[in-house]
């Protein structure tokens, strides 16, 4: 590869990263205003829900589950899960809503997806930090045994989920059905994201089926992130791997056919 041509590959990347950034800005300044705390509720949020969740589980359930503190081990699947809900309901309509923007020549159609995908994440990863803090003190959320494995299943978590908004996002530009539908589906897909289990915890036929979703490898490597070796753990690294990009190119696809038939104001 030439120099020239790697210079305008760092140029292109460099410009790109502006346009990212110039839309992150544009998308918390839309979503959050400035008022109040402003763009820190896209850890706020996320952080609501699982606190009330997790304390629901204390109150029904008692302190631990399994061996586990069980406010540790409802937020470290709630938030994931959090996760998933909030880029599923933002990448619906995506492309509608950010299409004027379309009329600039170096805003590409993939950067909203970006935009909105890392905002949400970062969210995400900032409440669990956040959360973990406040409870290791009080030995309701133990330091990670596994920082690297826990970080590991929180990145594949979020490309399985990435490559399924990918698709999501062009589908519900083409029908205005599926917008209606997505909410519904995000709960019904609880029971199979291994928020509120482990594999070990189930019988053996019934795991073998849970572990056919990428979610449930991720959330026990997150899991065996945090207890370690006081937990058993089923999963397999390729496995969301695998189902990412096998998603990922018809994502790529779709994406393609919505920009050919976006109409710019």
């Amino acid at each position: 590869m030439t120099q020239s041509t790697m210079r305008r590959l760092r140029d292109g990347w460099r410009i790109q990263w502006r346009v990212i950034h110039a839309l992150m800005i544009r998308e918390l300044t839309t979503r959050f205003g400035r008022e109040n705390i402003g763009f820190l509720w896209i850890m706020v949020e996320p952080l609501l829900f699982a606190g009330l969740v997790s304390l629901v589980w204390r109150i029904m359930i008692g302190p631990e589950e399994h061996g586990l503190e069980i406010a540790a081990f409802v937020i470290s699947g709630y938030l994931p899960l959090t996760l998933f809900r909030h880029c599923v309901g933002r990448s619906a309509a995506v492309f509608q809503a950010n299409g004027s923007l379309v009329y600039h020549r170096q805003v590409k159609i993939l950067d909203f997806m970006v935009v909105r995908l890392l905002i949400e994440l970062l969210g995400g990863m900032m409440a669990y930090l956040f959360i973990a803090i406040v409870l290791v003190p009080f030995d309701q959320f133990p330091l990670p045994e596994n920082m690297g494995l826990l970080i590991l299943g929180w990145m594949l978590y979020f490309l399985v989920t990435a490559s399924i908004c990918l698709i999501i996002a062009p589908l519900s530009e083409m029908s205005e059905v599926l917008e209606k539908f997505l909410p519904v589906t995000t709960y019904i897909m609880i029971p199979f994201s291994g928020t509120f289990t482990m594999a070990s915890f189930l019988t053996p036929s019934i795991r073998e089926a849970l572990m056919w979703s990428p979610f449930v490898h991720c959330m026990e490597m997150m899991r065996e992130g945090i207890w370690g070796d006081e937990v058993r753990t089923y999963y397999d690294t390729l496995f969301p791997i695998v189902f990412a990009m096998i998603l990922l190119p018809f994502g790529l696809v779709l994406c393609r056919r919505v920009r050919r038939t976006m109409t710019v104001d």
